[in-house]
């Protein structure tokens, strides 16, 4: 039976930024996907600056740059209409800006650089089942007599929104709940500028949208639900979003590219499990999206560098208990919990609109009050370089 330090299950930014820094580290690790690579992935494409800090460590930023769009500032649009923001660089106490990259291209270099300084990849098959025991951890891919086993001492899951493992596992006791939303990309459109825009007029309650440029006259343009909503889909709040007049306006000599994908999205982080018998759960498996705006590529990447760095340690100790393994949840919490709190009071707010246009307007009249509310929205300044032992060796 094939063995390894570590195997992750999943190759988006999560599970590749965590094969990298243990293969930089010196950890002998395979990563599993059930894709072959490049695929695409349906997201809002967006890079915060948190994401553009931790891809500059990996050795990626200047790369990505001559693919992406290079964006500089983050505004809000209530639903009277009303806009507020700010400069991605004052906001984030940071030159790193942002970056919008489509995921077809973002997960493929991510992977590439992972297997680059070591990693191995292996994609078209999925993972049935991971058992872990006191002794390691067996991995199944495939099914029936197609079916292989593997094996290594630990194992991490950075398999997005599917719950189906951490359901097997029984790291998850019962399917966690999800926003929802949808997406598409345009062609033609008029307006654009170097912004990221949220907007909460022409969409229905408790509802948003977005406008993320790819390019001078192309953007991934979206709409979903801050909450679960089952009266309606979120292709319901994205119809009514390309409808209503700012967007249709900027879409009026415009044609789309492709069909609108929908996406649920977990962001659940606060109340989900991030760990079970030598198994760590990392991006958008442990919740770990942004309740205020539903992107967690930034999120998705640190985790996979603390559970790297956890990792290590374990390696170089032999030691996977229980204990070692809540050091790993208590790091994301310390990391992410106060800015997951502050985004769910800043949701809760934004379902009012009355509240949430006179929120925009004192935000407008007090500068302070308007950057610190990008910042933490954007989940606060890149912290990588505060998180010793991202690279450090297994002996």
């Amino acid at each position: 039976m094939e063995s390894w330090d570590v195997i992750v299950v999943g190759a988006g930014p999560g599970g590749s930024a965590t094969a990298y820094y243990l293969a930089r580290g010196g950890a002998k690790v395979l990563l599993l996907d059930r894709s072959e690579f490049p695929r695409d992935k349906t997201c809002g494409d967006g890079l915060t600056p948190r994401a553009v800090a931790v891809l500059r460590d990996m050795n990626l930023l200047d790369d990505l740059r001559q693919v992406g769009c290079a964006i500089g500032r983050f505004e809000v649009v209530a639903p009277n209409g009303n806009r507020t923001g700010s400069s991605l660089s004052v906001a984030n106490d940071s030159a790193c800006g942002a970056l919008v990259v489509p995921r077809h291209i973002l997960d493929e270099r991510i992977l590439r650089r992972a297997v680059e300084v070591g990693a191995e990849f292996r994609g078209g098959t999925g993972v049935t089942e991971v058992l872990p025991d006191t002794n390691g951890v067996r991995v199944v891919r495939g099914g029936g007599q197609a079916s292989e086993t593997l094996r290594a001492r630990c194992v991490v899951l950075a398999t997005g929104a599917t719950s189906r493992l951490l359901l097997q596992t029984g790291i998850l006791k019962r399917a966690p709940k999800v926003m929802v939303a949808t997406r598409a990309y345009f062609e033609g459109v008029s307006g654009l500028d170097d912004a990221w825009s949220i907007y909460f007029n022409g969409v229905p309650m408790p509802g948003y949208g977005w406008v993320f440029p790819t390019g001078p006259d192309s953007a991934n343009i979206g709409a979903g639900y801050l909450a679960a909503d089952k009266l309606h889909s979120s292709k319901h709040a994205f119809d009514e979003f390309l409808g209503s007049g700012p967007i249709r306006e900027m879409l009026s000599a415009a044609k789309q590219v492709g069909p609108a994908r929908g996406y649920p999205l977990r962001a659940d982080f606060l109340n989900s499990p991030t760990y079970g018998v030598r198994t760590l759960v990392v991006g958008e498996a442990a919740g770990l999206v942004n309740p205020m705006t539903g992107e967690g590529i930034d999120y998705a990447l640190e985790s996979g560098g603390i559970a790297a760095r956890e990792i290590l340690a374990m390696l170089h100790a032999d030691d996977f208990s229980r204990q070692r393994m809540k050091d790993y949840d208590r790091a994301l919490r310390r990391r992410f919990a106060r800015k997951f709190r502050f985004c769910l009071a800043v949701r809760a707010l934004c379902m009012h609109r009355r509240r949430l246009n006179l929120l925009v307007g004192l935000a407008n009249r007090r500068a302070s009050l308007r950057d610190r509310l990008v910042k933490i929205v954007l989940g606060g300044s890149p912290a990588l370089e505060q998180e010793p032992g991202l690279s450090s060796p297994v002996r």
